[in-house]
């Protein structure tokens, strides 16, 4: 069964850190939580989901950024889409958080975390709708261009 090429990414914070999840494949690739839409799922519904089971954080204080992105897949998951699909349709989300809690992984995802300041966090992670999501969030000033990967 194909991937559904709707996607959400939740980006985490507490104060000026950031929390990245790092992905078990690609091998050192740093993220948000991120996770692709089921059949029927809303985009919130699939926020709130995707944020229980890569983190086991509650959903409470969840923001619609009201952020969307539209990118190629590129070829580390390109077997999860069906043939003709060329893109996938991105939504952002925040949670902000009092503290920085332990998020407890899920092993066939995610082998390591790392809360970070919010410019390193933008300059660790592997996808560069993640970083515009952290600069937007933080207004931090960096190159945040998909060729600074």
């Amino acid at each position: 069964m194909f991937k559904i090429p709707k996607s959400i990414l939740v980006m985490i914070y507490s104060g000026q850190q950031v929390l990245l999840l790092e992905r078990m494949r690609p091998e050192g690739f740093w993220q948000s939580v991120t996770g692709s839409l089921e059949v029927g799922e809303s985009w919130r519904d699939a926020a709130i989901r995707e944020l229980q089971e890569e983190t086991g954080f509650a959903a409470e204080g969840l923001v619609d950024t009201g952020v969307r992105n539209l990118f190629p897949i590129v070829p580390p998951w390109r077997e999860r889409y069906a043939p003709e699909v060329d893109n996938n349709e991105e939504h952002i989300f925040t949670l902000a958080l009092p503290d920085c809690p332990t998020p407890q992984l899920r092993p066939s995802e995610h082998g390591n975390f790392i809360w970070l300041p919010a410019a390193e966090a933008a300059l660790r992670t592997g996808s560069w709708t993640n970083r515009d999501a952290i600069l937007r969030q933080f207004g931090a000033v960096l190159d945040a261009s998909p060729a600074a990967s």
